[in-house]
């Protein structure tokens, strides 16, 4: 039987992740596993604004990482999981990639598309399509409607 001690969920916040994170609790919680929530403040977002602006875009981002990572820890301390949430600032799909190396990550679960929309659904969402092609553990990917 395959064990899972490190369980990695990826999120971005967005409304659609709520059926991915309901799969990774439960998946955490069928092996007793750690569930690590990972939020990645996408620099894009902000190196796009004006100059005059990108502080305020990255608090925004920053805040709404740690509504998106508060979300899961509460979820999973509620179903009696033990969490770690971690924000980083990158490229998302270089940044998860990077996470489950360092902490030895057994299985991501991480939704077809994020924040991008539906529009990427035919080929997975970019950041999952990319995440897919880098790392060596295994991935459930969980379709958003």
């Amino acid at each position: 039987m395959v064990e899972y001690d490190d369980v990695l969920l990826p999120t971005d916040g967005s409304t659609g992740t709520y059926e991915t994170i309901d799969h990774a609790v439960t998946l955490a919680g069928t092996h007793d596993a750690t569930l690590h929530a990972l939020y990645v403040i996408d620099r894009r977002r902000y190196r796009a604004a004006d100059k005059d602006t990108q502080d305020e875009v990255i608090q925004s981002l920053e805040e709404e990482g740690e509504r998106a990572l508060d979300d899961v820890a509460v979820r999973a301390r509620d179903a009696g999981v033990d969490v770690v949430t971690e924000q980083r600032d990158g490229i998302p799909y270089r940044e998860i990639q990077e996470y489950a190396a360092e902490a030895d990550i057994d299985v991501l679960t991480m939704g077809t598309h994020g924040q991008t929309g539906r529009d990427r659904v035919a080929t997975l969402g970019s950041v999952t399509e990319r995440v897919l092609k880098g790392v060596e553990v295994p991935v459930l990917v969980v379709n958003i409607d």
